[in-house]
C-alpha cells in the first residue's frame, strides 16, 4: 500500500469514530492474528522479535544482532506475505553506521514495506550514555533525517517521540503519525516495574499533541506504552481527547504469551479440569498481580459509570482492605479513585455534548449523576464553565 492509500484508510475510520490500532509484531502467528483482530497496522521491530525470543524489549538496544537485519530477516519471510491485507511498517535503526541511510530506506521500500518508524529510538536513552552517543554523532536528529527521507519517497512514516520539540521536529520532516512514546511496556515477566503514572502519561500526550496540531492539524495522533497495558487503560487515555490510537507491542503478544503459557502448562502438569478453567479465565480477566485488582476497577468504571460506584463496595467485594485499595489506586494510576471517576464521568459527558442532542438533566443520569447540580459543579470546576455554557458553544444540545 502507498502513503495515500494508508491515509486515506485510516482517516476513513477516523471520520467513522473508529480508533486507530498498530501492533509490533515479532512474528508471523502475532501479524496473522492482530490482522483478524482488526489491526490497522503492523509495526516490525527487533524488539518484537526479541520478545519471541523469550527475552526482554530491551534486548533489541544491545550489542547481540544488527537490528536492521534482524527486523529485514524475518518481517520479509513472516509479516510481509499479510501486506496485501494490512501495511507492514519497517522499525528501521537509523544510527546503523554500517548503512547508507537513503539507500537502506529505499531498499526497504522495494522489499514492499509500506513505510518506516524510528526504532530502535535514541528517544529511549538518557543520561551519560545519551550524551555519549550524541558526541559521536549517534543522535534522534538522524531518526528526523530518515522520517524525513521517507516522506520523500513517498512511504508512510510512524515516528516515535518522548517531548515535544523532537515531535515537533518529526511533524516538520513529515511524519504521518506522531506517536507518544511513554517507555517499555509495563507488567507481565519481563517488563519493566517502575512507569510513569497514567495521568502523567495523559498530560504529556496532551501538551505534545497540542505543539504537533499547530503545525500541522491532520497529523494522526497515537500512544505507545508504558502504562498503558489494558483497554480501560486506552480508554481512559480517549476519554476528553482527540487521540486517534494506541500501538502496542508487549500487551498484544509478550504479556498474553506469558500468563497463559506459564498457567496451561503448571494445570496441565496437575491434570486438573477444574484449575485449568480457573485459570483460563483468571488470567483472561487480567488477574496475575494484586496490582491487577487496579484493571479490574477501572474496567468495572468503563462499564458501569452510569450506576452509583463506591470504593468501599469495590473493595469488599475484592475481598481488600478499602485504605489499602485507595493506596494502591492512587500509586498506580496516579490520582484518587475518586477523581479517577469524576474525570471519567466528566470526559464522557463532554463527548455527548459534543455529539447527541440532548436535555442537561439526560446527560448528568447518563454519566451516574442524578443529582444536577453536582454534575454541574463538578463539570464547572473542570472545565471553567458551567454544561448549559458549554452547551451554548457546541450549539447542539436542549438547553
Amino acid at each position: 500500500m502507498n502513503k495515500k492509500e494508508i491515509r486515506n484508510r485510516l482517516h476513513n475510520q477516523m471520520k467513522e469514530g473508529k480508533h486507530l490500532i498498530g501492533v509490533a509484531a515479532g512474528s508471523g502467528l502475532t501479524g496473522k492474528y492482530a490482522q483478524k483482530g482488526g489491526a490497522d497496522f503492523l509495526l516490525a521491530l527487533t524488539s518484537g522479535r526479541f520478545r519471541q525470543m523469550g527475552v526482554s524489549s530491551s534486548a533489541g538496544y544491545l550489542p547481540i544482532a544488527n537490528s536492521n537485519e534482524n527486523v529485514m530477516n524475518f518481517a520479509v519471510k513472516e509479516l510481509l506475505p499479510l501486506s496485501n491485507q494490512i501495511p507492514v511498517i519497517f522499525g528501521l535503526m537509523a544510527n546503523d553506521p554500517t548503512i547508507h541511510l537513503r539507500n537502506y530506506i529505499s531498499t526497504i521500500q522495494k522489499k514492499g514495506f509500506s513505510g518506516i518508524n524510528n526504532f530502535p529510538t535514541v528517544g529511549l536513552i538518557d543520561g551519560k550514555f545519551r550524551e555519549a552517543l550524541e558526541e559521536q554523532h549517534i543522535s534522534y536528529a538522524k531518526e528526523v533525517e530518515a522520517i524525513s527521507i521517507a516522506n520523500s519517497l513517498g512511504l508512510f512514516t510512524v515516528a516515535f517521540v518522548f517531548n515535544k520539540d523532537q515531535a515537533i521536529q518529526m511533524v516538520k520532516a513529515g511524519a504521518d503519525v506522531i506517536c507518544v512514546h511513554f517507555g517499555f511496556t509495563k507488567g507481565g515477566i519481563l517488563g519493566p516495574k517502575h512507569v510513569r503514572s497514567l495521568q502523567s502519561a495523559k498530560t504529556l500526550a496532551l501538551e505534545i499533541f497540542e505543539a504537533c496540531e499547530k503545525i500541522n492539524s491532520n497529523i494522526i495522533k497515537m500512544i505507545y506504552g508504558g502504562p498503558v497495558t489494558k483497554p480501560a487503560d486506552v480508554q481512559f487515555m480517549y476519554n476528553g481527547t482527540d487521540i486517534h490510537g494506541y500501538i502496542g507491542g508487549s500487551v498484544f503478544e509478550r504479556i498474553p504469551s506469558e500468563q497463559m503459557i506459564l498457567q496451561v502448562t503448571k494445570s496441565f502438569k496437575e491434570t486438573d479440569e477444574v484449575q485449568y478453567e480457573q485459570l483460563s479465565h483468571f488470567i483472561m480477566d487480567g488477574f496475575t498481580s494484586k496490582k491487577d485488582y487496579i484493571d479490574f476497577i477501572k474496567n468495572y468504571i468503563r462499564l458501569h459509570y452510569a450506576d452509583n460506584i463506591s470504593l468501599n463496595d469495590l473493595a469488599e467485594y475484592l475481598g481488600l482492605s478499602r485504605s489499602y485499595l485507595s493506596t494502591l489506586f492512587k500509586e498506580e494510576v496516579g490520582t484518587s479513585f475518586r477523581d479517577y471517576l469524576i474525570e471519567y464521568r466528566i470526559n464522557l459527558a463532554i463527548d455527548i455534548l459534543k455529539t447527541k442532542i440532548l436535555p442537561l438533566t439526560t446527560v448528568a443520569e447518563m454519566v451516574g449523576y442524578p443529582d444536577y447540580a453536582q454534575f454541574s459543579k463538578l463539570f464547572k470546576k473542570k472545565l471553567g464553565m458551567s454544561p448549559k455554557e458549554f452547551a451554548k458553544r457546541n450549539k447542539n444540545t436542549k438547553t
